[in-house]
């Protein structure tokens, strides 16, 4: 009865903690940034809008608004950005747009311009590789609705509008170039009854081509005759589109029109976030997440009822005889905490993965908590770098805590390659990568500033406190093994073919990459598809699931390694489970043939550049996870059997 009403409570504990985490889950999207408050305008007040970058998802590659010629301002003005914002290839700059609460425009014209063979030349490339143009209002993006056939369908939101089109008109074979030089915005507001004053909660467009015509001569009080403010029809009277030809003339113009809404300001980003149909995403995480849980239960409880018998057998074992006779793991106890060979790499790599793993949890942890919203640019990668740098003090201190124990004296060359072997390759990589975008001259390239920024965090305080933790590590006592090292290494017998090396670390990857390939799925789309990510309750837990089907896979793979008598288990316990990280990268290519449309070479190779960098970062957590995970385990079966 004990029993059955201990596994009652337990049962009920959780049932509750899977009742908080879905809570959790489902209300994570609804956002309100803490420490922003909303503005409140007035009729007739002033609307900042701002310009972003030019973007496509056919080369990756952002460039600055004022990189072609649109109609600038009398003064183009950066706006301050954070570091993230910058390593985005953000570029906020002001316009030329006239806005003020609540006063409708009708065909305000913005300028007009004379196209040389370069401009043309820069119009086309951009609407050929399908450039869209990003606006900022009040901190929200601008979007495109796209109405559904379907009646009961949501309205669909793109990022940003097109730059122009291209195709076939009146008839001609001849593919022509047409751009958007008419933009009906649609700002729509929240108004406060008491106070009348009104908060903005959309900011949404309607590009058109459009050729205007006008009469006489061009002067600043020239009439459209292609335009009637006197009406809601944008235009009248015209049947052609803008075509992009040399010395053709086109006439920039835009409509303001306001709607008064009933959602609320900290619901407005609601509608940005459910750009897809995310019931298809939900059912198939949830899915994914049981079917990992369920296997996960059963390995764990397999597990720990042979392990029981294991060591209840080998305590019962009295006289020399049955000693000699016995087989399995405990046959190599006085091998199993020998060093590996490379020990002091070994040790780099545990201690970048504590590094990765303390960043990603508090990044986690206020994601959730609606720190990181998309409402805040550039905080996640912000968020994340400088994270990473202060955590450089939990890594010099797992890096020093396990050297020592492997009888390591210098502690400091290995704080040296702990602070420097994978940032340096890491950085190497994007250098590269930063110079072929530089070469391409877009937006995205990191200036020079920023690069000595990043590499003053590095130098600065990083490595810093890679050293602080390693001195306190290695000051602690080394920990000691539960067994005695033999002298003279134990010989290995010859091991079946399903437990070679190789074998068992290529299966040991599967289970960990098959727990986050579908939330991978909408990660690298949120990335190389100009889409936000928002569901980050979701991805704690898969996290969560990550840490545990890790450790998990990499112990059963290690008990059966040990029951074998192989006792090389320091590296295969970190190549087993990091070893998900190619799959990882083996998928990052499947999407890109099948998902992307990326033609150029310099996209592709920023686009597998990036996915290599994700990769190796991704080893180097669940090798670290799959690492502690064995040495809990080895040293706990160890310390539980009576070993003379």
């Amino acid at each position: 009865m004990e029993s059955r009403s201990r596994s009652i409570r337990k049962s009920t504990c959780i049932v509750i903690l899977a009742i908080l985490v879905l809570s959790l889950i489902r209300t994570s999207h609804c956002f309100y940034l803490p420490g922003v408050a909303p503005e409140d305008f007035q009729k007739g007040d002033p609307l900042k809008v701002k310009v972003n970058k030019l973007t496509s998802i056919k080369t990756q590659l952002p460039y600055s608004y004022y990189s072609l010629p649109f109609c600038p301002p009398p003064k183009i003005v950066d706006s301050a950005e954070n570091l993230g914002e910058v390593l985005r290839g953000d570029r906020i700059e002001n316009s030329p747009y006239v806005f003020k609460m609540r006063e409708p425009q009708m065909c305000s014209v913005l300028c007009r311009i004379t196209l040389d063979t370069k401009a043309v030349k820069q119009f086309k490339e951009k609407i050929d590789d399908e450039y869209r143009v990003n606006m900022i209002l009040d901190n929200l993006p601008l979007v495109v609705p796209i109405r559904r056939q379907d009646q009961g369908s949501p309205t669909v939101y793109q990022l940003g509008y097109h730059v122009g089109l291209k195709g076939q008109y009146t008839g001609s074979k001849e593919e022509k170039f047409f751009i958007h030089n008419h933009l009906a915005f649609t700002v729509k507001y929240h108004r406060d009854p008491e106070t009348d004053s009104a908060r903005i909660v959309g900011f949404e467009v309607k590009p058109y081509s459009i050729k205007h015509e006008y009469e006489g001569k061009w002067s600043e009080n020239t009439r459209i005759t292609t335009c009637n403010p006197h009406t809601k029809r944008i235009v009248v009277n015209s049947n052609t589109p803008q075509e992009v030809d040399t010395n053709k003339e086109i006439i920039f113009t835009y409509d303001v029109e306001y709607q008064e809404s009933d959602v609320k300001w900290a619901s407005r980003w609601d509608a940005y976030l459910l750009m897809n149909d995310d019931q298809i995403h939900w059912f198939s995480i949830v899915n994914s997440l049981m079917i990992v849980l369920f296997l996960s239960g059963m390995v764990a409880m397999i597990m720990l009822r042979t392990l029981y018998r294991d060591i209840a057998k080998y305590n019962e074992l009295e006289t020399l005889e049955e000693a000699q006779e016995e087989a399995g793991w405990k046959l190599v106890h006085g091998d199993v905490f020998r060093p590996p060979s490379n020990s002091d790499v070994l040790c780099v790599y545990v201690g970048t993965g504590v590094q990765f793993l303390c960043m990603i949890l508090v990044t986690m942890i206020f994601a959730v908590l609606g720190f990181l919203s998309p409402s805040n640019r550039g905080g996640l990668m912000t968020a994340m770098l400088l994270l990473w740098v202060f955590m450089g003090i939990f890594a010099g201190y797992a890096s020093s805590r396990l050297y020592k124990m492997f009888k390591g004296s210098e502690w400091k060359k290995v704080s040296l390659r702990t602070a420097c072997l994978f940032p340096g390759i890491v950085f190497a990589i994007f250098f590269v990568l930063n110079a072929l975008i530089w070469g391409q001259k877009s937006s995205g390239a990191v200036p020079f500033g920023t690069m000595f920024a990043l590499v003053v965090l590095w130098f600065g305080i990083s490595v810093p406190l890679v050293f602080v933790g390693g001195y306190i590590g290695f000051r602690k006592p080394a920990i000691e093994d539960p067994v005695k090292t033999n002298k003279i290494p134990r010989q290995i017998p010859e091991q079946a073919w399903y437990m070679n090396s190789n074998f068992s670390i290529l299966i040991g990857g599967i289970l960990p990459f098959g727990a986050v390939f579908i939330e991978l799925f909408f990660i690298l789309t949120s990335i190389w598809l100009n889409q936000f990510y928002y569901i980050f309750g979701f991805l704690f837990l898969v996290f969560i699931i990550l840490l545990i089907t890790c450790a998990e896979i990499t112990i059963v793979l290690c008990y059966f390694q040990l029951c074998s008598e192989d006792y090389l288990w320091w590296w295969r316990s970190y190549l087993t489970s990091g070893s998900s990280a190619l799959y990882l990268f083996l998928y990052a290519t499947f999407y890109f043939f099948t998902k992307l449309e990326i033609t150029k070479l310099v996209s592709g190779l920023l686009y597998f550049g990036y996915m290599l960098i994700a990769s190796y970062a991704f080893f180097v957590l669940t090798g670290t996870i799959g690492f502690y995970a064995c040495f809990w385990f080895t040293r706990l079966i160890y310390s539980s059997v009576k070993i003379d």
